[in-house]
């Protein structure tokens, strides 16, 4: 009893020093790894290697991924390459259902990039639509706002469910997560697009528009004219659907049947569809987006920024590691075991540790690298130890980090503030829209356990 306490007041500290102190989560995490050592009376003499090797081997696992992947969001994003995407789609939907392609639109462009940067690029183009339309803009706000953060939480290469898969030990399942992650969350997003829906013809009140920190939003043809000459959509596609597509079908080479036979096509396959090899080649791809005369210039200033955004990203997917197996090596996991299994709840117990962790500290991505890690030692104990359960386990905790998105989340400020959303308003609607994504991903993902399990 007393290791499970030890536990409660660890994870209690990092959403203390993190949602009031605005401490770093890297060093939160990394804190209560080491301090996790001296409380769980860890030999001294394996204390630090267990903190160290758990950190690096993470990091050598996944950290190219993690990096490449941000570089062909920011790539995307600085390229007008979001924009192209965003285009296909109004052409293919039209503008006669416009929450619907709103949805659709943050459902795709949130898979390589963050989705507060997605809001951000995108918010132009939203009240464009919602003029046209002459619908409530709190409607189209909600339906972007959703979209963008379904794929966010469940899709690869993303960062928070790559770390929950390297955690989980699944990340050479990549292949199967990805299909879906995809699913979950378009479920997800359909479930919040229904609530958006709802919102079309509520009276929305602006905010002030003489408050000091309002925001100017460039109207949407001046977004595109910023960008010059936008991406072919084929090119701005390409970088996104490319890896997709290559880790798939080396997750299909794998297969026990050998689908593509036993020579080298199959051999091919499988080392295209390396995660790491696969974000290459979409890299590649994506610096056929940078244009103009500066355009090696542009291309360095974007690689710099990826690397600046995915640095803490690294650091807090490392410390998360190192915490998940201090708690491994600690007697809390023979406890934990011995309790948790007769209780028969299974992935109820991931989803509700992610959600109690994305509720109370803000963080979506912090919320997944720690709760996969208090959930790694666990999975036996909870019938979760086969491939198709860890899996299932990663589905789980994306679905928990959506529970919810508030006044503590730097999304929920980014989607309101640029919207002009009342705050009373966007706690009645976006948070509300969140719980639904949360609730309705993991009545999915139950569902998807019925038949894999």
């Amino acid at each position: 009893m007393i290791d499970l306490l030890i536990l409660i007041a660890l994870v209690a500290a990092i959403v203390l020093v993190t949602a009031r102190w605005k401490v770093s989560p890297f060093l939160a995490l990394l804190g209560a790894a080491l301090l996790g050592t001296f409380l769980y009376r860890i030999p001294l003499e394996e204390s630090v290697s267990t903190v160290t090797e758990a950190f690096g081997s993470t990091l050598g696992n996944i950290g190219l991924v993690i990096i490449f992947g941000t570089m062909i969001g920011v790539i995307l994003e600085r390229s007008g390459g979001a924009i192209a995407m965003a285009d296909v789609i109004i052409k293919l939907i039209g503008q006669r259902f416009p929450n619907l392609t709103m949805t659709l639109i943050g459902y795709i462009v949130s898979i390589p990039v963050f989705c507060d940067s997605g809001y951000v690029i995108l918010n132009s183009l939203r009240k464009a639509i919602t003029a046209r339309a002459g619908i409530s803009a709190l409607a189209t706000s909600t339906a972007l706002m959703t979209g963008l953060f379904a794929t966010h939480n469940l899709v690869p290469p993303t960062p928070g469910p790559l770390a929950a898969a390297e955690e989980l030990g699944v990340t050479s399942e990549l292949g199967l997560i990805i299909p879906l992650g995809l699913l979950v969350s378009l479920v997800a997003a359909m479930a919040a697009l229904l609530f958006a829906s709802r919102l079309s013809h509520k009276e929305f009140a602006a905010l002030p528009a003489e408050r000091e920190d309002d925001i100017e939003v460039q109207n949407y043809d001046a977004l595109r004219a910023s960008y010059g000459k936008l991406p072919h959509p084929a090119l701005a596609f390409l970088p996104i659907g490319l890896p997709l597509v290559l880790i798939c079908l080396g997750s299909v080479a794998q297969l026990p049947g050998e689908p593509f036979g036993a020579g080298t096509l199959t051999e091919a396959l499988i080392f295209l569809g390396t995660p790491v090899i696969a974000l290459i080649l979409g890299l590649i791809a994506a610096v056929f987006l940078v244009s103009g005369r500066d355009r090696l210039k542009r291309f360095n200033e974007d690689i710099t920024e990826a690397i600046r955004v995915a640095a803490p990203i690294l650091l807090i997917t490392g410390a998360g590691a190192a915490f998940g197996a201090v708690l491994n090596a600690s007697p809390l996991t023979d406890f934990l075991a011995d309790n948790i299994a007769e209780l028969g709840l299974g992935l109820l117990v991931p989803f509700l540790i992610a959600a109690a962790l994305k509720s109370a500290q803000g963080s979506s991505t912090v919320a997944i690298v720690t709760g996969s890690a208090l959930v790694a030692p666990l999975m036996g104990s909870l019938g979760l130890d086969s491939t198709e359960g860890a899996v299932l386990s990663v589905l789980a905790v994306g679905s928990g980090s959506m529970m919810v998105s508030h006044a503590n989340d730097s999304f929920f400020w980014v989607v309101s503030q640029l919207s002009r959303i009342p705050v009373g308003t966007a706690y009645k609607t976006l948070t509300t829209a969140t719980a639904i994504q949360g609730i309705t991903a993991f009545a999915t993902v139950w569902l998807l356990s019925l038949v894999m399990l």
